[in-house]
């Protein structure tokens, strides 16, 4: 073996006793919300890749599983969930194991009769419409591109400047409009059943109360960015004004912005505010749903 190949097997081998001892401290009692907190931020990955394989398990048993990246961010997103939960009730959980305490939260869900529900508000025709359309975002490109459009009322153009997108990210803009338009949309809306006509209620019900089904839009967005915006955990996290400003300023990040962007209103809104690379500074943008393409 060369001395590279030593150093990588070396490398590996060590990570695997650190993830054993993380494990082991993971079984172990911990007595604060101090000591809880210390031992999970030591084991993050451990614990989500947990939760994540959880729910690829129990899709199999349930016979819902399929080998594709639908599936994978499905779990991946609920894995996230419930270490979400996992965070909230160690602090009142404690004294505890907290390896088993994620496993009883998980297996609890599980239970439920309609385990994978996560707000009560995507049941209306609105909180259906806009839960298919993120959700179809987490997985299709032109899907989050269009978001844009359907939460702000963007065209390409505006998108392109917005995000501050040069050379071929910019015109990749313009073909996930043309295919959105052309049948991702509607691919979309048969994939939730939802119909022409309801399509055509909920454009009335925009037109007949603007302002009240915009500002009931813009919360239901925010839960389910909330919830699909798991999907990816390295575009997930929020960024302060200064990264923000210092990543449109330097010119990286493009897929950061495309993604997180698209699925946070407060980051949409606070680069808005900036005006990077020529685009006109706005206040606070307004969500201005648009159902059609």
């Amino acid at each position: 073996m060369t001395p590279i190949g030593m150093q990588q097997a070396s490398s590996r081998e060590q990570e695997m006793l650190d993830s054993t001892a993380a494990l082991g401290r993971l079984e172990q009692a911990v007595s604060t919300a101090e000591e809880f907190d210390r031992v999970v931020s030591q084991a993050f990955p451990i614990l989500l890749d947990r939760a994540t394989n959880s729910t690829k398990r129990f899709l199999r048993e349930t016979g819902q599983w399929r080998d594709d990246v639908v599936h994978e961010k499905f779990a991946l997103r609920w894995g996230a969930e419930y270490l979400e939960q996992f965070l909230v009730a160690g602090q009142s959980e404690v004294p505890c194991r907290p390896l088993f305490l994620l496993d009883s939260i998980i297996a609890k869900q599980h239970s439920r009769p309609e385990p994978f529900y996560y707000h009560p508000d995507l049941l209306t025709p609105l909180g259906r419409l806009i839960d298919g359309l993120v959700s179809r975002a987490a997985i299709s490109r032109d899907a989050l591109i269009a978001l844009y459009h359907h939460c702000f009322g963007l065209g390409p153009g505006q998108v392109i400047t917005t995000l501050g997108l040069t050379g071929p990210a910019g015109q990749r803009i313009y073909k996930n409009f043309k295919r959105w338009r052309d049948s991702g949309w509607q691919r979309t809306m048969d994939d939730m059943g939802i119909t022409e006509s309801e399509v055509q209620d909920l454009c009335s019900q925009l037109q007949q109360h603007c302002q009240q089904s915009n500002n009931e839009a813009e919360r239901i967005i925010r839960i389910a960015q909330s919830h699909y915006r798991k999907s990816e955990p390295d575009h997930y996290s929020c960024l302060s004004r200064r990264q923000w400003e210092e990543m449109f300023v330097e010119g990286y990040g493009s897929d950061y912005r495309i993604w997180h962007l698209s699925l946070c209103l407060d980051c949409f809104t606070a680069i808005s505010a900036l005006g990077f690379r020529g685009a006109t500074a706005l206040e606070k943008p307004r969500v201005e749903f648009h159902v059609r393409p």
